[in-house]
């Protein structure tokens, strides 16, 4: 089988090599960092049909990213209402409600010592990442990471970003989710403990 070896092979296009996306440190981790992993295992809320914790913290140089977990388990609900709680429950960051002029979707807040506060719902995700424009501290970014569900529960996982490392003091951790009939509430974390961790987060290569 030779005969193609009589046709010369086309030479592959010069093509310049693209620098890859690095996203700005209000916007997520650094991408080269081992975070130092604080566990905190603390509910945000815990009602008879909801569950809200935080389970643990990733810390980086730059700020530090809180694992969460929520479920909503089935009460009286009909099939219509519950099939109707399901679009609510996986789609939770759609923000205001159109007409209601309030928000209504998954919601989370942070309170630093010194009064500064930041929401997951304050600016769109386009906003943490524009580097020209860098937005005044603190931020919090929500990364829903998936879920599941059924006939008696739905559960939900995702990640809080917050930029920049908390300063030593409480730390108020806030939640609200008005469909759940989840109401504004707290907790108080040691944001000393997380600053102090960022000592021990290691570079992937040295610098």
């Amino acid at each position: 089988m030779t005969f193609f070896k009589d046709f010369p092979t086309p030479p592959l296009p010069l093509r310049s090599r693209s620098a890859r996306f690095v996203p700005p440190p209000w916007a997520g981790a650094p991408l080269y960092e081992l975070p130092a992993v604080v566990h905190l295992g603390e509910f945000v809320s815990r009602t008879p049909e909801m569950v809200v914790a935080v389970k643990s913290a990733d810390v980086f140089s730059t700020g530090c990213a809180f694992s969460l977990s929520w479920l909503f388990r089935r009460a009286d609900q009909s099939d219509e209402d519950w099939a109707d709680l399901q679009h609510l429950f996986f789609q939770p960051g759609m923000g205001i409600r159109r007409g209601s002029g309030k928000q209504t979707g998954l919601m989370f807040g942070v309170e630093f010592p010194d009064g500064a506060k930041a929401s997951s719902g304050a600016m769109g995700p386009h906003v943490f990442m524009e580097r020209d424009h860098q937005p005044e501290p603190p931020v919090l970014v929500l990364n829903n990471g998936g879920g599941s569900g059924g006939d008696d529960e739905f559960s939900g996982t995702g990640t809080l970003w917050l930029w920049p490392l908390p300063p030593a003091g409480e730390l108020r951790l806030v939640c609200q989710w008005t469909d759940f009939g989840l109401e504004e509430t707290s907790l108080m974390l040691d944001g000393g403990a997380l600053r102090r961790a960022a000592a021990s987060v290691q570079q992937y290569w040295p610098v």
